[in-house]
């Protein structure tokens, strides 16, 4: 690994000739402060690393731009093309480089979840990160496309779908719920059926949100008419409404492809700055579900690499619905030889990306572009003037305040308390004019009394000494992970006047970063900007982008301060009748209340039950049943 300063033509100088290994790796280019800007691979380090050190001319505008701000460039050397990939893609996700694509997906998009380690498997509608133990089955477009999708099954795979605090509930009444009784549930919380035949049950849906289809309605068909021959009709008519109720699931279920094959598709409609992505995930020939989002476009990107890009943003993290036999594709990635025995090794068999030329499947891979060119379409009429927006109110918000750049960093604080008790104070930030939530950060204040001042002054002393300490810290003590407060702001900005502006230029100051980090306050009563040297507020014409983005961001600290506030307040006010108990900390007490099934039946609990459970010691035991039976 080797770092490298800039030339006399603001340049990342380049390294000596031959220090450059001529293997694979990963490459990342920082700018001043030490951040990742740019993270690469390539399987010959040397080669593609000359390619940034030619005449400024010759490199594409956003290559260029990138060069100009990077200060140094560092490199890892691995053993092949395929670790190469997966290092790139880990740092890619660890730093989010600026000059990476960006993928942007505003959706969290719901499956059909199955908890098959459970010891009554659940089936719900989740969203978020993916946890082991659990089957997904989708994404879908719509939460209620799968409560639909369930709702038709259930008579069929009659499985719970109640919460662990419900089932518990039931289980200790000994009372089933009423899913039980319209026949939508089997009945495990009050022993209707064993173990083992409801796994079976589970076993079926899986099968059957998995695409095997077939085997299920024709066992359904055959046992709806044994029973009929036995003339047991009742039995016939409830596999005859299961049967009804499977084959209106399955018609959902469009099929596009051989009942055999397994295969992602890949639809892609682009522009110079941005790509809209659907894919479609096709299991036994029926498609299981469908994804959509946009790529910012940051760094140069040819067809190949676009598709490299999407790969990566797909299967990087262990997808939810596997890795098919098969990914169809509008172009071949640049390097395919290498994301195929990437793929190949996630799924533990062969897997292959092509590009279909004829038949169903160049129709398949029409129909999800054509989907692509839908969505993208859509995209732009609502992103047009919030892009262009954004960019304005930046501009104008360095005209106004004299910034020497764009402020695409803006940080903004404020504080909250009642009374002077519980205070608190919030951060957060705007990147590129949207929030990045990522980086909001909140603060327990410790100042005496109601003193808005001093809070203001503890909280910007924190977080800006935090900055200095990592800034200041030397090359070889930095960790891979930058630290919280690793990065200045562009722009500070305080909630409130004149006062609470010196506040911040003061403590700016103080730590040395005058010249470095511009300080605004903004007060309520006429949304009037103060900036230091002057003692009258800043003009900016009411109704400007720049002052809505202040505004804005200002609400933004307001909101996520006074949340915080409320919590520690709601905390604090809420007395638990456990509380005080020696021996009894926050963590044995929820063990406590999760095992006995309520803090009442805790209260009811004789001596010797408390005593059974292993994480209570016998004299804590004693004094919680102390507590309640003296």
């Amino acid at each position: 690994m080797r770092r490298d300063d800039r030339d006399a033509g603001g340049m990342v100088k380049r390294p000596p000739a031959g220090t450059i290994p001529d293997q694979p790796g990963s490459y990342q280019f920082k700018d001043a402060h030490g951040r990742v800007i740019y993270v690469g691979k390539a399987s010959s380090l040397r080669q593609r690393l000359s390619n940034y050190f030619q005449s400024p001319r010759n490199l594409h505008p956003r290559t260029r731009q990138m060069v100009e701000t990077a200060e140094s460039v560092e490199w890892t050397i691995v053993r092949n093309e395929v670790e190469a990939l997966m290092l790139e893609y880990s740092l890619i996700k660890q730093h989010h480089p600026r000059f990476n694509v960006r993928l942007r997906d505003d959706k969290s998009y719901p499956f059909l979840a199955v908890t098959v380690d459970d010891q009554w498997p659940r089936a719900m509608v989740m969203r978020g990160r993916k946890r082991k133990g659990t089957r997904y089955f989708g994404p879908y477009a719509h939460a209620y496309a799968i409560r639909d999708t369930l709702d038709l099954l259930l008579r069929s795979f009659p499985i719970r779908t109640c919460s662990p605090n419900k089932f518990n509930e039931h289980e200790r009444l000994g009372r089933p719920c009423l899913l039980f009784h319209i026949e939508k549930c089997a009945g495990p919380c009050v022993g209707e059926i064993e173990e083992m035949p409801y796994r079976e049950l589970v076993r079926e849906l899986c099968d059957f949100l998995a695409g095997d289809t077939d085997e299920i309605i024709d066992r359904l068909d055959v046992e709806m008419r044994e029973a009929a021959d036995t003339l047991d009709f009742e039995r016939a008519a409830r596999l005859r409404d299961r049967l009804v109720a499977v084959r209106k699931a399955v018609e959902k279920q469009q099929m596009v492809a051989d009942k055999n094959e397994d295969v992602d598709v890949i639809g892609i409609a682009d522009d110079e700055l941005e790509a809209s992505v659907q894919v479609f995930f096709v299991r036994k020939g029926r498609v299981v579900g469908r994804k959509g989002f946009v790529l910012d476009k940051v760094e140069e990107l040819s067809p190949g690499k676009l598709v490299d890009r999407i790969l990566e943003a797909l299967y990087g993290d262990e997808p939810p619905t596997g890795v098919p036999k098969q990914v169809l594709v509008p172009n071949e990635p640049d390097d395919q030889a290498t994301y195929e025995e990437w793929l190949s090794h996630l799924r533990d068999s062969k897997v292959q990306i092509r590009v279909p030329q004829r038949g169903d499947k160049r129709a398949l891979l029409e129909t999800v572009s054509r989907n692509a060119g839908e969505e993208f379409t859509r995209h732009r009429m609502r992103r047009a003037s919030d892009h262009n927006t954004r960019s304005r109110a930046l501009t104008e918000l360095q005209e106004a305040l004299g910034l020497p750049e764009a402020p695409l960093r803006i940080e903004c604080y404020d504080m909250a308390h009642l009374q002077g008790t519980d205070y608190v104070g919030s951060m957060v930030v705007l990147e590129d004019g949207l929030p990045s939530k990522r980086e909001y950060r909140r603060f327990k204040v410790h100042v005496a009394g109601n003193d808005d001042y001093g809070a203001m002054e503890e909280v910007l002393t924190r977080r800006l000494q935090a900055y200095v300490d990592e800034r200041d810290r030397p090359i070889g003590e930095k960790g891979d992970k930058p630290g919280k407060f690793a990065y200045p702001p562009q722009l500070l900005v305080v909630d409130g006047g004149k006062g609470q502006m010196n506040v911040a230029k003061r403590v700016v100051d103080e730590l040395g970063l005058g010249d470095e980090i511009p300080v605004a306050g903004l007060a309520k009563r006429f949304e009037e900007i103060y900036v230091p040297g002057r003692s009258e507020p800043v003009e900016i014409n009411r109704g400007s982008e720049a002052l809505f983005m202040l505004q804005r961001i200002r609400d933004e600290a307001h909101r996520f301060a006074n949340t915080f506030h409320r919590e520690r307040r709601s905390k604090r006010m809420t007395v638990s009748s456990l509380d005080g108990i020696p021996g009894l900390g926050e963590v044995r007490k929820k063990k406590l209340v999760k095992a006995m099934g309520g803090v009442n039946a805790v209260k009811r609990a004789d001596l010797d039950d408390l005593k059974a459970l292993s994480f209570l010691p016998d004299a804590v035991a004693e004094a919680v049943h102390a507590k309640f039976h003296s």
